[in-house]
Parts: structure tokens; sequence; C-alpha cells
């Protein structure tokens, strides 16, 4: 890891334990969010873990750092391994390419057209 890495991340850790007070106590609204979150990533049919899993691969292919960062250690923290991050990881490579697959038909559709 570089030295510019580590910061970034450092800094995006800052940013979120700052605007997360601020918006707390300001914003009823985000006070909601911040429930549902709670609720959203709770134990239930499916564990903290593999919600969390889940939310790593979304957060990728919505190209979400913070995001990344934040849904990564809530997954250590939930008990994931090395071996599943990366896998949620490979999840979302499929799902960033794979709905690429759709547009691809449909340019092929149209060069027919266009014979």
């Amino acid at each position: 890891m570089r030295p510019n890495d580590k910061e970034k991340i450092e800094n995006i850790q800052s940013d979120r334990k700052e605007s997360h007070k601020y918006f707390y106590e300001k914003s009823p609204v985000y006070r909601i969010f911040s429930e549902m979150e709670q609720k959203t990533f709770a134990d239930g049919t499916l564990s903290k873990m593999h919600k969390e899993l889940i939310a790593i691969g979304i957060s990728i292919v919505n190209n979400c750092e913070s995001c990344l960062e934040w849904h990564i250690k809530q997954a250590k923290d939930a008990g994931a391994t090395e071996e599943q991050i990366i896998e949620a990881i490979e999840v979302a490579f499929e799902m960033g390419v794979g709905p690429t697959t759709v547009s691809a038909r449909f340019a092929l559709k149209v060069l027919q057209y266009y014979k």
C-alpha cells in the first residue's frame, strides 16, 4: 500500500465521522437513514456478514470508495475472511461487466438493421 492510499482511507474515515456527527445532530432525515442502516444490516435471514459482502459488491459497481472502506471493515468485523471478500469483489466484476452484454445485444440489432 502506498502512503497516499493510507492517507486517503484515513481521510475517508475522518470525513465520515465528522459528517455523521454533524448530520446526526442537525438532520432528522439523516437520523432515520442511520436507523434504517442499522436495521438493514442487522442479522436476519441473512447474516450481517453476508449483507456486508453484498454491499461490497454494490459499492464496487457504484464506484463508491467511502462505501468500500465502510463495508469491508464491517464485513471483517462481522467475521468475513479475506477470501470471502475477494469472492464478493469477483461477483462485482461480473455484475459490472455483465450488463454491458445487454447493450452489446442491442448494438448487434442496430448493426443488423443497417445491413
